[in-house]
């Protein structure tokens, strides 16, 4: 055996091990290890980056909670096209159209039939605190003292023959509507209402004061409560009329068009728009929501809830600048000593970049997790929808993302600047 024969296994097993020298693999557990060198400092600032994603998922939350949940009657209203007044930015405001538009729409090619909906904020008096002596005989008002006449409620009226709502638990119980003085309850609605739901559990209907007049609840449906609304009801147009005149059909706020089998939508919405004028808007149920949304974003309550999601990410970005920039400082004798063996600037910046990922990573989880438990008692305490949607864990990781982005990136600029010849 020849000498070159000799070292050939030693240098077969040179050639193996040498991969495991190369940076790519190094970088890696380096980031790791510098984070977890120190167990108390990674817990501190794994709660701090935590505290900074609650806060965005709370303000996320909360902003879709504003811009959502104003808009559940908009997506249970049925129909193929609306039409509401042209001068209100929202439902929100009692801006209504006439009547006649609507008898004018159902002249149009392509049309099969218009219904009106109605809607109105009535006086509403928790039967809890309606005492027997308080109660009015029929026709006779009652005075307007105490804290009985404190709560408001959203009316929602229209014909049961033309139901316009697609809500089957609303229209499973159209005959109920039809009965004077009967209304169906949102169950989701606020607790000051009154706990309606308990009391029709034991009893057919449950007897209350609207603007100072006896109402029957026959029933419930699910809606929810809004900020702006404490609790909706459902009634005919019929007792609609009782309450507010034979004027009050002449103002109608949504206008919900069904058009006939196989007729085309943009046509149908182009001739209504011929036909109606600009005093009322043709819209699809999506365009409405989104303009009731943007309505509710563009409010005070949404720029502060946008803001409040802004100091989360600022807060986040300390958080991690200040983690990582106390590591570098710590370490810029072993982060020369890598860039004196040939590690670039660049290799140096993805271990950095990789320690603020990893923290990232280990906030974002229990923050998700939290901020769920977060949302569940805020519809405990509110009965206002709100969950946990992908949009807003979408959003709130993307944030997180370039947070350790930024954050690395400024913390690098003292690495960048560091001397193998001036540390030895």
């Amino acid at each position: 055996m020849s000498h070159c024969d000799a070292q050939q296994p030693y240098k077969m097993k040179f050639f193996r091990r040498k991969p495991r020298l190369k940076k790519s693999h190094a970088q890696a557990p380096l980031a790791w290890a510098q984070l977890s060198h120190q167990k108390v400092r990674l817990v501190v600032a794994t709660t701090g980056v935590c505290f900074a994603n609650i806060l965005m998922f709370t303000q996320i939350g909360l902003l879709a909670m504003l811009t959502d949940g104003t808009t559940k009657l908009h997506e249970s209203l049925g129909g193929d096209l609306l039409l509401v007044s042209s001068f209100s930015p929202s439902l929100l405001f009692r801006i209504p159209f006439s009547r006649a538009y609507i008898y004018q729409a159902s002249s149009v090619d392509g049309v099969a039939s218009v219904s009106p909906i109605y809607i109105n904020r009535a006086n509403w008096v928790n039967p809890d605190e309606l005492q027997t002596s308080t109660i009015p005989p029929t026709g006779v008002q009652p005075p307007r003292r105490g804290r009985l006449f404190g709560n408001e409620i959203r009316v929602i009226a229209f014909n049961p023959n033309q139901p316009p709502l697609n809500n089957p638990q609303i229209n499973r119980q159209l005959d109920k509507l039809r009965s004077p003085d009967t209304v169906l309850f949102d169950r989701l609605s606020q607790p000051s209402l009154g706990e309606i739901p308990q009391l029709l559990s034991k009893r057919p209907e449950v007897m209350t004061l609207m603007d100072n007049r006896r109402v029957y609840v026959a029933g419930l449906f699910n809606m929810g409560s809004t900020i702006n609304d404490k609790g909706n009801i459902v009634m005919s147009d019929w007792n609609y009329v009782q309450r507010y005149g034979q004027e009050s059909l002449e103002q109608v706020r949504v206008g919900v068009v069904t058009l006939k089998k196989g007729a085309d939508i943009n046509i149908v919405k182009q001739r209504l728009r011929d036909r109606l004028p600009q005093d009322v808007a043709i819209l699809t149920r999506e365009e409405l929501i989104q303009k009731e949304q943007q309505f509710s974003s563009s409010q005070p309550e949404g720029i502060i809830l946008k803001f409040g999601t802004i100091v989360g990410f600022v807060v986040g970005i300390i958080v991690i600048y200040q983690v990582l920039y106390t590591d570098i400082s710590e370490h810029l004798g072993e982060y020369a000593t890598l860039k004196a063996m040939g590690y670039s600037d660049r290799s140096l910046l993805t271990v950095v970049l990789g320690e603020a990922i990893i923290l990232g990573a280990m906030g974002f989880v229990p923050s998700f997790f939290a901020s769920v438990g977060i949302y569940h008692l805020l519809v405990v305490l509110t009965r206002i929808p709100l969950v946990m949607k992908a949009s807003v864990v979408i959003q709130v990781c993307i944030l997180t993302l370039v947070m350790c982005a930024v954050s690395g990136a400024i913390a690098t600029r003292k690495l960048r600047s560091a001397d193998p010849a001036d540390v030895f």
